[in-house]
């Protein structure tokens, strides 16, 4: 008898270690059918802008009408042409494994550009470097420099916005034209006779009147032909090349052993607790075999 439950508890036990052995291996052999991608880039911030210098440019905008003349040559004529002044920003943040050799492409396209750097940043150790460009280009030439930028480095962002400027730019000349004329008028009551306090007085408002134009003129200037430029606002940041991962065949195994553990335990608790309810059901059904012929009879 009791090598009979000795052999039977051999079978059981050998029953065991075959199954786990077969999870393991099963496990082991899927994880052959995933491959390791590359680790994830560091996350790079971009700290913000600080240039507050502004460019603008201008496109002749024509406009026609029927003429009251309606010979074929002289139909249609133009009217009048109007210079529609427009701010255009484009702004690229970008990250790169080789910062010193994308900064100095940056800079030899801005240069072939006849572009300027108008603005510039550049902080960092080795290894954590940060470069923070506002180039001014010509506006024919904005679209190409921007193309060659998008294509710097690891893109992070990038965008173009154009805000039209005309409105402002016809207020500050009204505004211009407004202070000339009260100075005019000014300088005009110099020339009458009048008492000390009222002569300092107007003097002083000249002198208002003088400051205000000079920063008119500041701001008119910028919007001259030949200050005309479309601004790239370019930030590049300096990140570590992300490393291949290997799973050597110890990673593997362990990988596989950690997930046969974990599934055979929760294999051997299921299977457990079904015999005991399967045992707990035979027990009832032996105790109270009455109850159960009656519960059929219904």
């Amino acid at each position: 008898m009791q090598r009979i439950f000795t052999k039977r508890f051999r079978n059981i036990v050998l029953l065991l270690i075959g199954l786990f052995v077969i999870l393991f291996l099963f496990r082991l052999g899927y994880g052959y059918t995933l491959t390791p991608g590359d680790e994830e880039m560091e996350e790079v911030t971009f700290d913000y802008f600080e240039s507050d210098k502004r460019n603008f440019a201008s496109d002749k905008k024509f406009f026609e009408k029927e003429s009251s003349d309606y010979t074929v040559e002289n139909q249609i004529e133009p009217i009048a042409t109007v210079d529609q002044k427009y701010e255009k920003i484009a702004e690229v943040k970008s990250a790169s494994t080789k910062f010193e050799e994308d900064e100095k492409f940056v800079r030899d396209q801005v240069k072939a550009s006849n572009g300027i750097i108008q603005y510039e940043r550049k902080y960092g150790n080795e290894g954590d470097r940060r470069l923070q460009l506002q180039i001014g280009v010509p506006p024919e030439q904005f679209d190409s420099l921007y193309e060659k930028l998008i294509h710097v480095g690891i893109i992070h962002s990038k965008e173009i916005i154009k805000n039209d400027k005309t409105n402002e730019y016809l207020e500050l000349n009204a505004r211009k034209a407004s202070l000339e004329k009260t100075h005019e008028s000014l300088i005009e009551f110099k020339k009458v006779s009048g008492k000390i306090d009222e002569y300092i007085n107007l003097e002083n408002r000249i002198l208002e009147i003088e400051e205000q134009l000079q920063n008119l003129g500041v701001n008119l200037g910028d919007f001259d032909e030949s200050n005309e430029f479309c601004t790239i606002r370019f930030s590049l940041s300096e990140t570590k090349e992300p490393k291949k991962v290997v799973w050597s065949f110890y990673y593997r195994c362990k990988v596989a052993l950690e997930w046969t553990i974990n599934h055979y335990v929760i294999l051997m608790v299921s299977g457990f607790f079904a015999l005991l309810s399967a045992y707990v059901i035979m027990i009832i059904w032996e105790k109270f075999p009455a109850f159960w012929k009656g519960i059929r009879g219904k």
